[in-house]
C-alpha cells in the first residue's frame, strides 16, 4: 500500500498546476536541525548462567542459558541434559519462518519418556522471544513444560507474556540465547519437511539427529 501511494503522490506532484503551488519553503540559515527518528531494535539483556552444547548431523549449536531471570526452565533443562535424555533425539519439527523444535522423539517418530514434574511457566522474566531465542515447549494450561524446546528462526514476540498478565499464565518461557552456530539453526529451518513426526507436515524428511547435549564449563 505505501508503494501504490508514493507512486500515485509523484504523479500528482508532476502536474503544473501542483508544480505551481507547492515550492519548498527555505529554512532560515540559524534554524536548529530536525532530528531523525530513532527504531527501536528490540533486544533483550546479557544473559548469566551455563552454557551448552547442542551436537547435531548438521552442526554445532552453543546455547547460553539464564539461570537468574529463568531459574526453574535452566534448572529443568540440566536436569535432562544430565540423564542424557536428549542425546540420540532428532530435531523433530521445523516450522519454516518460525521455529525448530526438540526435546522427546527420535528417528524413527517415537517419542521418551520424560519425568512426571513439569517446571511452574516463568514467562514473566523481561525476556522475549526474538530470534535465535531458545524456549520451553508446553501444553495449552501454562505450568506444563517438559523436555521439548524451541529456538526462534524469526522474532516471534506474540509468544511472550502477555502485558495484562499479572502472574505467570500466557506465554512461552525464555530461558537462553544461541550464541554461535545460528547459522546451523537457519539451515535445519530449510529442510525439507514431512509426516514423520508428532506434527504433521513439520518433521525434516531426512532427520536431523541431535547425537549428544554437553554443558560447557
Amino acid at each position: 500500500m505505501r508503494q501504490i501511494l508514493t507512486l500515485a503522490a509523484l504523479a500528482f506532484l508532476a502536474t503544473p498546476a501542483f508544480a505551481q503551488e507547492a515550492q519548498p519553503a527555505v529554512p532560515p540559515a540559524d534554524a536548529a536541525p530536525v532530528p531523525l527518528a530513532v527504531t527501536q531494535v528490540p533486544s533483550n539483556p546479557p544473559m548469566t548462567g551455563p552454557r551448552l552444547l547442542i551436537s547435531t548431523s548438521m552442526g554445532d549449536i552453543t546455547l547460553q542459558l539464564d539461570a537468574v531471570r529463568a531459574p526453574k526452565s535452566v534448572a529443568n533443562v540440566l536436569r535432562y541434559v544430565k540423564k542424557k535424555h536428549y542425546d540420540g533425539t532428532v530435531w523433530y519439527r521445523v516450522a519454516k519462518g518460525f521455529v525448530i523444535q526438540m526435546g522427546s522423539w527420535d528417528a524413527a517418530g517415537k517419542g521418551r519418556g520424560v519425568d512426571p514434574a513439569p517446571v511452574p511457566l516463568e514467562a514473566n522474566n523481561g525476556l522475549s522471544n526474538l530470534r535465535g531465542t531458545v524456549a520451553l515447549g508446553r501444553e495449552e494450561a501454562p505450568d506444563t513444560a517438559k523436555a521439548e524446546f524451541y529456538i526462534n528462526l524469526v522474532d516471534n514476540t506474540r509468544l511472550d507474556h502477555k502485558a495484562d498478565d499479572p502472574g505467570n499464565s500466557t506465554g512461552y518461557a525464555v530461558f537462553g540465547q544461541v550464541t554461535s552456530g545460528m547459522e546451523v539453526v537457519d539451515a535445519i529451518g530449510q529442510v525439507p519437511t514431512g509426516d514423520n513426526g508428532p506434527m504433521p507436515g513439520q518433521a525434516p524428511i531426512t532427520p536431523i539427529v541431535v547425537t549428544k547435549v554437553s554443558l560447557l564449563k
